[in-house]
């Protein structure tokens, strides 16, 4: 229940709600985080589907860098990555809403594998994502051309490369399923990690059970 109308019952501010749900919230039970994948716990053979996503918070003015230009509101940025059968395999820790997903995907390290982790003389896996990745080594939809028509090779191409996309965009829709993760997060935006941290490990240990 929003803490506006926990309030409104109680007849107590929302800050004082707020207060008292955060005294009486337990906090991030042991093992919880452990369910979530690291970068390192990632078969580094394996190709994902990777894009990003905002997760939305209250816009608190002493946080700007919250603020998502591309989304035009506050949030937080997470990069997300499934299997090509369009399974969850990881979620990155959150960035300021203000990077923008080509940056957040470099600073987590899901490209950098390290060449002892590979087998001898294999190239590391071309993950797929949208033509925001473009320049990073992925597979992505082709642009068009300026002042001239997509060829039709390349728009085969794209409705391939779409069509697996799709799967990560359902697959971020499930995680989005969570209220605190797509109506406004309104707690103290430091809480806001250990939020989404205690969600994910959920849905991880359902997921992978």
């Amino acid at each position: 229940m929003p803490q506006e109308i926990l309030a409104g019952v109680y007849g107590v501010s929302q800050a004082t709600a707020s207060r008292v749900i955060t005294a009486y919230t337990p906090p991030d039970r042991p093992g919880l985080g452990s369910q979530v994948p690291t970068v390192e716990d990632l078969d580094p053979t394996v190709r994902l589907i990777v894009d990003g996503t905002l997760l939305e918070c209250w816009s608190w003015a002493d946080h700007s860098e919250l603020y998502s230009g591309k989304h035009q509101t506050t949030g937080v940025n997470v990069q997300v990555a499934c299997t090509l059968s369009g399974t969850l395999a990881w979620v990155s820790d959150p960035h300021d809403g203000r990077v923008h997903d080509t940056e957040a995907l470099r600073r987590c390290g899901l490209l950098d594998v390290p060449p002892a982790d590979l087998p001898d003389g294999a190239p590391p896996p071309q993950h797929i994502g949208d033509k925001g990745y473009t320049g990073l080594g992925m597979i992505t939809p082709r642009r068009k051309p300026a002042n001239l028509p997509l060829h039709p090779d390349d728009k085969a191409y794209n409705t391939t490369v779409n069509q697996l996309r799709y799967k990560i965009e359902r697959v971020i829709a499930n995680i989005k399923t969570w209220r605190a993760l797509h109506t406004g997060y309104r707690r103290p935006p430091e809480t806001f990690q250990t939020t989404i941290t205690a969600i994910l490990g959920l849905i991880f240990a359902y997921t992978h059970e």
